[in-house]
């Protein structure tokens, strides 16, 4: 199972070595914080072997990352222990703003034309008394 988790390298722990039946060996630990809702969590992973160690040793803590991995998990003595191991990492890709739109000049206004002022009610023609209505209906 291949999972992507994107944060800042907040810890990298001393490299481990040894040698094994099948020859020689190295791995490194190092801790990631990256957001998990509201808050921030922390993840511990393992870079196996001497070419993920010479990869994570390019990166400092602090730096953002994003940390290709896969799942394990492994019985021991009745337990159950995970293992995050490094794949791959790579710095992280800035999140991408929606581009600023393009500034255009202010369009010119033509100069105001003077208008004539709205009718007020002074302007109306005084009410006649009789039953005189101009009005065609």
């Amino acid at each position: 199972m291949a999972l992507e988790l994107e944060g800042t390298l907040r810890q990298k722990l001393a490299v481990q070595s040894g040698q094994s039946a099948r020859g020689a060996w190295a791995k490194q630990e190092f801790v990631l914080e990256f957001p998990d809702g509201n808050y921030s969590s922390q993840a511990c992973f393992t870079a196996w072997g001497q070419d993920k160690v010479q990869e994570l040793a390019k990166y400092r803590e602090g730096d953002r990352v994003k940390v290709s991995f896969n799942l394990k998990s492994r019985e021991y003595n009745g337990r159950w222990y995970n293992d995050l191991q490094m794949w791959k990492i790579a710095p992280a890709i800035p999140q991408q703003t929606a581009p600023a739109a393009p500034s255009y000049p202010a369009p010119s206004v033509p100069p105001a034309v003077p208008q004539a002022p709205s009718p007020s009610l002074a302007d109306m023609p005084a009410e006649s008394g009789g039953t005189d209505d101009d009005l065609p209906f």
